[in-house]
């Protein structure tokens, strides 16, 4: 294992408000599968740090909660982040959704260091794991839409998706899928996974694949 893969800094972020629920069990899941590649990694409950919703700053200032230790020392520092929601119809839940509001404070105009938090929240991979009671594999495509958006507009690399089924807590675990082995996959492969995004200009290789 070379140095500068143990170097790397994965975050996971989970917005679900239960502590032992199946966005949680995938979560855990990451956790381990980055523990077996030396990936330094740590999991955070966004209920733990948000309070409120994006404020009219002009107005109003930002709600007292710990928001901004959670983007500025966790979310900002790390290479990678993974977020972890269950799916609310057919979206994220708010407090997933708040944690990509609330982040306009920082690169606004308004913040003294915009810049350095714009070069800070670029070139980052990026993952989502997302729990339904559902099997329907379109439920998630709402929050695959933005995690990708958000990616290219961030000039990240959006690395992958893990969809898996459950209603009561660890339920996930019984989804024949196998989503928990998915996820340990990309915790495992998080900053080793080949990852293209081709453009008609890209220079590109005639296979996908090393023999």
């Amino acid at each position: 294992m070379n140095k500068t893969h143990q170097s790397k800094r994965l975050v996971v972020l989970v917005g679900s408000p239960r502590r032992d629920g199946n966005s949680a069990t995938l979560a855990q899941a990451i956790l381990a599968g980055a523990a077996e590649a030396g990936t330094s990694a740590s999991l955070h409950f966004l209920d733990d740090y948000l309070s409120g919703f994006l404020s009219d700053e002009r107005h109003t200032p930002p709600p007292a909660d710990r928001y901004a230790e959670l983007f500025l020392e966790h979310f900002l520092p790390a290479d990678g982040a993974v977020f972890c929601t269950p799916i609310y119809w057919y979206g994220m839940s708010a407090q997933t959704k708040a944690f990509f509001d609330r982040s306009f404070s920082f690169y606004s105009n308004a913040y003294p260091q915009a810049e350095q938090v714009h070069q800070r929240m670029s070139g980052k991979r990026i993952g989502l794991a997302v729990a339904s009671e559902e099997t329907y594999p379109g439920a998630a495509l709402g929050i695959v839409h933005q995690l990708q958006e958000f990616s290219r507009y961030t000039h990240s690399a959006f690395v992958g998706v893990v969809h898996g089924a459950g209603n009561q807590r660890g339920e996930i675990a019984r989804d024949p899928r196998n989503p928990l082995q998915a996820a340990r996959e990309l915790g495992r492969e998080f900053f080793t996974r080949p990852y293209s995004d081709y453009q008609m200009d890209s220079p590109r290789s005639t296979q996908v694949w090393e023999e």
